[in-house]
Formats: C-alpha cells, sequence, structure tokens
C-alpha cells in the first residue's frame, strides 16, 4: 500500500466499505439455507475457482467460477449467493503454494466481488413478470449478468487507471476485450442451468463441471497461442479479473 498513490488508496478503501456494508445487509436478512443445494454449488464453485488463467498484458487471471457465481444469484438468497461469491474468490486470491494471500488484492477483489453479486442480486429478485416465466428469468438473469460484468470490470479499471496514469476507458476496452465472451458465455450457461434445475434437481453444477473444464482449456489454448503478441503491462497488483 505505500506504493500505491493516496487516490488509488482512497478508491480501494471505498470498494472495500461498499462490499462491507452488501455483506452486512446481507446478513441482516438470512433466509433459511437450502443445504444439499447450497453445499454442492460451493464446493463446486470453489473447485472451478482453482481453474483460472493468466491475462495476457495484465497482471490479473479469469477463473471459470462464474457462472455459479450467477447460479448462486438466480436460486439463492443474498447472503448464500454472497457466501458463495467470497468464498470462491478467495479460494482463487490463494497462491499456488497455498501458504499466503495477497490481503489487500484479496479484500479488494472480494469487495468487487461483494458488490457485483449484491446488486445482480437485486436486479434479478427485482424482476417483474412476463408472459413467459422461462423467459422472464433469462432477460433478467441476463441483465443481472450485464450488471455484475461493470460492476466487476469497472472497479478494475479504475484501480489501474490510478496507479499507472492510463485512461480508464483504455484500460476498460482492453479488459472486455479479453473477458467480454467469457461473461455472455457465463449468463447463458447460468440460464441454462437455472431453467434445467427444475427438471434435474440440484445436481444441475455437477454436469457443468465438466463444461467449464472444457472451456478454462480453450481459454488455455488460445491465450498460449495470443500471450506472446500482447505486450506485457505491469499493472495494479491490487486488480484481478474473475
Amino acid at each position: 500500500m505505500a506504493n500505491i498513490s493516496r487516490s488509488a488508496r482512497t478508491f480501494i478503501f471505498f470498494i472495500i466499505a461498499c462490499g462491507l456494508t452488501v455483506l452486512i445487509y446481507a446478513a441482516l436478512h438470512i433466509q433459511t439455507p437450502h443445504q444439499a443445494r447450497f453445499l454442492t454449488l460451493l464446493a463446486v464453485a470453489a473447485i472451478s475457482s482453482r481453474f483460472k488463467l493468466k491475462l495476457p498484458g495484465l497482471n490479473g487471471s479469469m477463473s471459470v467460477n462464474l457462472p455459479f457465481v450467477l447460479i448462486a444469484v438466480a436460486q439463492f438468497s443474498l447472503f448464500e449467493a454472497l457466501v458463495i461469491a467470497l468464498a470462491s474468490t478467495i479460494v482463487q486470491c490463494l497462491s499456488k503454494d497455498y501458504n499466503a494471500l495477497k490481503i489487500v488484492q484479496t479484500l479488494f477483489n472480494s469487495s468487487t466481488m461483494a458488490v457485483a453479486a449484491g446488486l445482480a442480486g437485486s436486479v434479478f429478485q427485482g424482476r417483474t413478470p412476463l408472459p413467459s416465466a422461462s423467459i422472464s428469468g433469462s432477460v433478467f438473469l441476463a441483465l443481472a449478468g450485464t450488471t455484475f460484468f461493470l460492476v466487476q470490470t469497472l472497479p478494475v479499471a479504475t484501480i489501474i487507471s490510478l496507479t499507472e496514469g492510463k485512461a480508464i476507458l483504455t484500460v476498460w476496452s482492453g479488459i472486455v476485450h479479453l473477458s467480454f465472451p467469457y461473461y455472455v458465455l457465463s449468463a447463458g450457461v447460468a440460464s441454462v442451468a437455472t431453467t434445467a434445475s427444475h427438471f434435474l434437481g440440484w445436481q444441475v453444477p455437477l454436469v457443468l463441471m465438466p463444461v467449464m473444464c472444457g472451456v478454462y482449456r480453450s481459454y488455455q489454448v488460445y491465450f498460449a497461442g495470443t500471450g506472446n503478441a500482447v505486450r506485457p503491462s505491469s499493472l495494479a497488483k491490487a486488480a484481478t479479473a474473475s
């Protein structure tokens, strides 16, 4: 933190305060847990968060836990969704040898995730009935996914802009270029899974795990082929894309 500008520190503390506010609000409105469904999705989200990719040119990573976070937002209470989102984020931030946490990075990422999940949940839960319940759910899950995408990527672009002195739109466009297709895919997978869960039950996330492993492998091959073409940039250590 000593090497980060005052404006960057102020922004980091602001995001952390926002995340803490969302968490406290959710804790004050705890509902009866879904038990087996919740524990299954929590485990799958935590495991999938370890399948992470280094983004070319960025000091950050992207894991394949996003569809499971969006499923939690759509199917569970705000507090349950936050537990799943925060647990998977913390697991993602663990070092490779599991013996250390980058405290500032973890707090920033976790707080950003809490705000993103909270606002996305508010969008989805505030949906109005449409002629078809399935259409209603899909439309508002897409809106929730869009909200999640903006709230996740804009703070990252902002902190990079503040620490690197680069134009925020330039930084954000670079993040969008790398991650937007994955967010679209994740929202689509979450929508299909949410609909399928009405017929197949809580086991759906287990079925999705091999699918997301395939997505991880595809991105791994793609980034391996394009990584050398992207000039590395020493971006803020506190920033990451999830």
